[in-house]
């Protein structure tokens, strides 16, 4: 990209300020695509179309999340969690324990409980690492990553290890997918596909 190219970039795309992005900014940005996240003071954007795999297995985990939940309890997807200034990613789902905000554009990462990322090949770096040392680091107690395994869902999950602020891994699950935290939990990874 050459200097004529950045002329040409629309005007919701130039950073409002010399330092870049802030996480507050995303609230003020129009005429942005819909699904887009700062991660480290930088717009990031779905650069890959969605597929009926990755919207079945968010659609289902979702669903089965939400059906499962306590009433204090809810899931939803598509949704950003503002970690600090510069770091407000997307999570493909999360779950909270918040009073019911309609508005909302946000979460604080004390009132989320669970965060689910469905890996894509474009975002299979972020999810994997990035998002995994992020999330880690803003406290939020458990994180699940869907790998696509031939067209079958396996979730990876994580748990906060509080000593060490780092998640350990808390078990690969195909076919059933059963947890007792943050509330008890089973699915059938299978039926997410039906």
């Amino acid at each position: 990209m050459d200097l004529d190219d950045l002329n040409t970039l629309p005007d919701w795309m130039r950073p409002p300020r010399a330092e870049g992005w802030y996480a507050d900014d995303l609230d003020h940005l129009p005429d942005a695509p819909e699904h887009i996240e700062l991660i480290d003071g930088a717009l990031v954007f779905r650069l890959v179309p969605q597929t009926v795999w990755h919207s079945a297995v968010v659609s289902g985990l979702t669903l089965a999340l939400a059906t499962q939940a306590p009433p204090s309890i809810a899931a939803l997807s598509g949704m950003t969690i503002r970690l600090d200034r510069h770091n407000r990613p997307e999570a493909d789902i999360l779950v909270h324990a918040t009073p019911p905000e309609p508005d909302r554009t946000w979460f604080r990462p004390a009132d989320v409980l669970l965060v689910v990322e469905v890996v894509l090949p474009e975002s299979a770096h972020r999810d994997r690492t990035v998002k995994l040392r992020k999330y880690a680091a803003a406290g939020i107690p458990h994180y699940w990553i869907v790998d696509r395994e031939d067209a079958a869902p396996v979730v990876h999950a994580y748990e906060l290890d509080r000593p060490t602020g780092a998640y350990v891994p808390a078990g690969i699950f195909r076919g059933t997918l059963e947890r007792p935290v943050p509330f008890l939990i089973a699915v059938d990874l299978n039926e997410l596909l039906a």
